[in-house]
């Protein structure tokens, strides 16, 4: 019995895996034949970029030649951008290089948004955490918060001069204001329901900012950070464009002294692009600290 009964097994399993590899195969050529469907390529993701960006540099092209804001000279053209930025990278301004301008400018930003964190962050924790903080600061800062960055810049030529110091606090006080919001508004996010559960399970209090408070904390503030990288960039063009002489602001600010719009664009470009490095790195940092933190997709 064994022995009629064994080939009945094997010849069962063959039969099986035949039946699982001829749908794989069948699945396999329906995919592989599947037609070519234009409303699907028209709805892809990569042509929707590729024409949003072919249309973006063709209607610049047609502003810049069809004197659409009344001379010819008002706007360059992309191929007149990249020239400018071709002879900024292989002269000096003002005794500096393109790359010492970006990398001096790097620095005032990297400065003030680290002093706006340190001040910004605390600040913000402690109203959330504390009633009678809030109730003492909370008053102050939304008297200060209305204030746009950019009225400051006289003051602070008149407070430190004409040096570092004034430009380095105008982007502290860009920065500042989101960093304290997303902060102080970072707990308020955070479900109750949580607390209950650690002290249910017997969980003090340092527990509590252990176990929910960071957590629930982190997506907030690192948003927050973003926000405050992407001001202290505006802040540092806005700070550099008056007694500077050195940093993008300055190039952009040169550029208008020449009427050479390729030069203003140029240096807006950089801008554009170093703010985009960094901002791309504030957000793969958010994703390493904050893993958990929740994605909307379509929405």
């Amino acid at each position: 019995m064994q022995d009629s009964s064994a080939p009945t097994t094997v010849k069962a399993t063959n039969d099986s895996s035949t039946d699982t590899q001829s749908v794989c195969n069948e699945t396999i050529q329906a995919t592989t034949k599947r037609e070519f469907s234009l409303i699907r390529m028209l709805k892809s993701e990569y042509f929707l970029h590729v024409i949003s960006i072919v249309a973006f540099f063709g209607i610049w092209q047609w502003a810049a030649t069809s004197n659409v804001f009344g001379h010819t000279s008002a706007l360059a053209t992309p191929f007149q951008v990249l020239e400018s930025l071709r002879d900024l990278s292989s002269q000096k301004l003002s005794g500096l290089t393109l790359m010492e301008h970006v990398l001096i400018s790097t620095q005032r930003v990297i400065i003030g948004f680290f002093l706006a964190v340190l001040l910004g962050v605390p600040l913000g924790l402690f109203m959330a955490f504390n009633q009678t903080f809030k109730a003492v600061v909370k008053p102050l800062f939304d008297m200060f918060k209305p204030m746009p960055p950019l009225a400051w810049i006289s003051v602070a030529i008149l407070w430190f001069g004409i040096g570092e110091s004034p430009k380095i606090f105008i982007i502290v006080i860009g920065s500042f204001v989101p960093v304290v919001l997303n902060s102080y508004s970072c707990m308020q996010l955070i479900e109750p329901e949580l607390f209950d559960v650690v002290r249910i399970i017997g969980g003090k209090r340092w527990d509590e900012i252990r176990l929910v408070c960071i957590p629930g904390a982190l997506p907030a503030i690192t948003a927050g950070l973003q926000i405050a990288m992407s001001s202290a960039w505006t802040c540092v063009v806005a700070a550099e464009l008056v007694n500077s002489r050195s940093g993008l602001g300055y190039i952009i600010i040169q550029g208008m002294k020449l009427s050479d719009p390729g030069m203003i664009i140029g240096g807006m470009l950089i801008i554009t692009v170093v703010s985009l490095i960094f901002t791309q790195g504030m957000t793969f940092i958010t994703n390493k600290l904050c893993p958990w933190q929740r994605e909307i997709e379509n929405l």
